[in-house]
């Protein structure tokens, strides 16, 4: 966006736009609308209860985050989930993340002492009866977690950049905490990983976040494609239903 256009943009209609992107992202990340799936502006816009000009907005910030395609003439759809990309993200991430945990380990004690890895020793250390069971609760304390790591290694751009692959992942990432075992994998390996960075080992850190990070990965993948082959099915019984129901 030119500087010109930014200064003429209607604060108010930033901010319908901002709730439209919420809005279909969530429909996303929550699989009401699936990869293949199409609709059209006008026809969201009327969902919304919004003119089509900050939808628009919204749905050119979603395409431009891979989430969408648009069709000319014919609408927008849910872009097929890209698992080779999701997997470059992952190994993104572990270079990210391993950085960070070398550089925490090996650098000043004050990296260690950071309020933001002292909020999460009250997270991960907590006993097992503090712990959150609900999965999006404990979604966004694993994202939390992941984050302060890097952040408190002191390095912005790799903090930058690392919240912009956290991004582009939460859509597969989240999933993993549908599965109440996962969550307690989770808590477990947090901790593993926390009291290596804390005693200052910097192998056995990067050794258990690699493994918890490829675990990670392998259950994701798994759990998106079996949600997806739940959903289409889903879809099709209805579909089935319908035309039995009009015979």
């Amino acid at each position: 966006m030119r500087l010109a256009d930014a200064k003429r943009r209607d604060p108010a209609q930033a901010t319908l736009a901002d709730q439209a992107y919420e809005r279909v992202k969530t429909e996303i990340f929550d699989f009401h609308l699936v990869p293949g799936d199409r609709f059209s502006e006008a026809e969201l816009a009327a969902q919304l209860g919004m003119s089509r000009t900050p939808v628009r907005e919204a749905l050119s910030r979603l395409q431009r985050e891979g989430f969408l395609e648009v069709h000319f003439k014919s609408g927008w759809s849910v872009r097929p989930f890209d698992f080779e990309q999701f997997e470059h993200l992952y190994d993104l991430r572990m270079v990210l993340e391993t950085t960070a945990i070398r550089r925490l380990c090996e650098g000043a004690e004050t990296l260690i002492e950071a309020a933001s890895i002292a909020e999460q020793k009250g997270v991960w250390l907590a006993p097992k009866a503090l712990h959150a069971a609900d999965g999006t609760a404990v979604a966004h304390l694993d994202e939390a977690f992941h984050i302060a790591l890097v952040e408190a290694a002191g390095n912005p751009e790799i903090a930058r950049v690392h919240r912009a692959v956290t991004e582009r992942i939460r859509i597969i990432r989240r999933l993993d905490f549908t599965q109440a075992a996962r969550i307690d994998v989770t808590y477990e390996e947090h901790a593993q990983i926390l009291r290596a960075v804390l005693a200052r080992r910097a192998p056995q850190a990067e050794l258990l976040l690699r493994s918890h990070i490829e675990q990670s990965k392998a259950e994701v993948r798994k759990i998106t494609l079996h949600k997806l082959y739940t959903v289409r099915a889903s879809s099709a019984e209805r579909a089935l239903a319908k035309a039995a129901g009009g015979i």
